[in-house]
């Protein structure tokens, strides 16, 4: 038998509608899907595969001088790019949906800074923001956009050919440019520097999941926007959503980890559904 028919977008939302229409404080868990129509691509295809080699690890990033400076070379590239994207249909209604009064928590799995900048307010920033870097030896955190300057500095007439757009601020660019780039370090103790992002494989800071578990405790459902929820790190809230007995509806291109925990699950464009549901 052929498979049924995906439902369109206009059920899709009608859906979504009746469900938020049954809740008052939802607590609201964003990921990649929300942003690439912002021009920020994403890490994972439709079935939760990884599209590329996965991103580089800390313990990576400082043990060795290699990957440290191609690290910061494909930064350098991607980070005009990053800068310039501006929220796109889905921020802008997951702010009027707490123009409402109805988002208890805007938990976001992105980097990027769009839903402050859509008008979001109540939003807390899971994995960090790609606008900030922090030294590892000292502590001194300084913004990327000074970061980006010293760079540019140390490295005047270099060219990375061509590049290509990545995920979170990198960019794809050939590996004998990287060798005449000069990486940036700490302008006060000469230490490596990191985006001050949780990087793969790094734990969350605890007080960030404690801040973000006394606002799901303060709910009364949970809804997910694009995220394939393949890391802990926000799978972890929607089981504790499932333990507390509240109500989860997934709103994602392709599958997730959790899809088997939602109510609702619906698999529709995200900006186009939560206008339609908002509307």
């Amino acid at each position: 038998m052929p498979a049924p028919a995906a439902p369109s977008v206009a059920t899709a939302a009608a859906s979504l509608r009746d469900w938020l229409g049954r809740h008052q404080r939802v607590f609201v868990l964003t990921g990649a899907g929300c942003s690439t129509a912002s021009g920020i691509p994403d890490y994972r295809d439709a079935n939760g595969d990884w599209k590329r080699t996965p991103p580089i690890t800390l313990q990576a990033l400082v043990g060795s001088d290699a990957a440290y400076r191609r690290y910061w070379a494909r930064s350098s590239v991607g980070w005009p790019r990053f800068l310039a994207a501006r929220p796109n249909r889905a921020h802008h209604a997951l702010a009027e949906f707490e123009r409402r009064g109805r988002v208890s928590l805007l938990l976001t799995q992105n980097v990027d800074g769009l839903h402050q900048r859509a008008g979001s307010r109540d939003v807390l920033d899971l994995h960090g923001r790609l606008d900030a870097v922090v030294c590892l030896g000292c502590g001194e955190r300084t913004s990327r956009e000074a970061v980006q300057g010293r760079i540019e500095a140390a490295n005047p007439g270099w060219h990375a050919g061509m590049a290509r757009a990545a995920p979170d601020g990198d960019a794809d660019i050939a590996d004998e440019a990287v060798a005449g780039f000069r990486a940036p370090r700490c302008a006060r103790c000469d230490g490596l520097l990191k985006p001050d992002v949780v990087f793969f494989g790094e734990a969350v800071p605890r007080t960030r999941v404690e801040q973000a578990r006394r606002a799901l405790h303060g709910s009364d459902a949970m809804l997910v926007a694009g995220s394939s929820l393949m890391v802990w790190s926000g799978l972890r809230f929607v089981r504790a959503a499932v333990d507390l007995g509240l109500p989860v509806a997934i709103l994602n291109r392709g599958r997730t980890r959790a899809d088997d925990l939602a109510g609702l699950r619906i698999d529709a464009d995200i900006a186009t559904a939560l206008e339609e549901a908002l509307a």
